[in-house]
């Protein structure tokens, strides 16, 4: 298996990749992550404490496929009521958990997710050998 990202210098240079070409592996597609339990409880008040949750979640996700943070090639996340605080918050905790690692991913800022409580919702598409 390989995994190419590919930043041209055409464009915007950022945390993330523009583009991840894959040739061979296994591919997981891992469904939205919010911050819940196993039990369907919402952990954390605070955008910080919620993304947290949802990293670890991601964690456990990409784990019982056999796969780790770095073999993630797309990230979407969704944030309800975007800011610049949300953001910075969210690349902060981002980075803690991917190091260098920079998949290719899309932020979408909505006005809801499928509860009124939860900040933020990430799915990822990860390659394994």
């Amino acid at each position: 298996m390989s995994v190419e990202f590919i930043n041209p210098a055409e464009l915007t240079q950022g945390t993330y990749s523009h583009v991840a070409v894959v040739s061979g592996g296994r591919t997981l597609f891992v469904s939205g992550q919010v911050a819940v339990d196993a039990a369907g409880q919402v952990i954390g008040t605070t955008f910080a404490e919620q993304c947290e949750q949802v990293f670890r979640n991601l964690g456990i996700a990409l784990a019982a496929g056999g796969a780790q943070f770095h073999h993630i090639v797309k990230m979407n996340v969704y944030v309800r009521d975007l800011t610049g605080a949300r953001v910075k918050t969210l690349r902060g905790i981002r980075q803690s958990h991917f190091g260098t690692h920079q998949p290719a991913s899309t932020l979408i800022g909505t006005t809801a997710l499928v509860h009124e409580e939860l900040m933020l919702e990430i799915e990822v598409v990860a390659v394994v050998d």
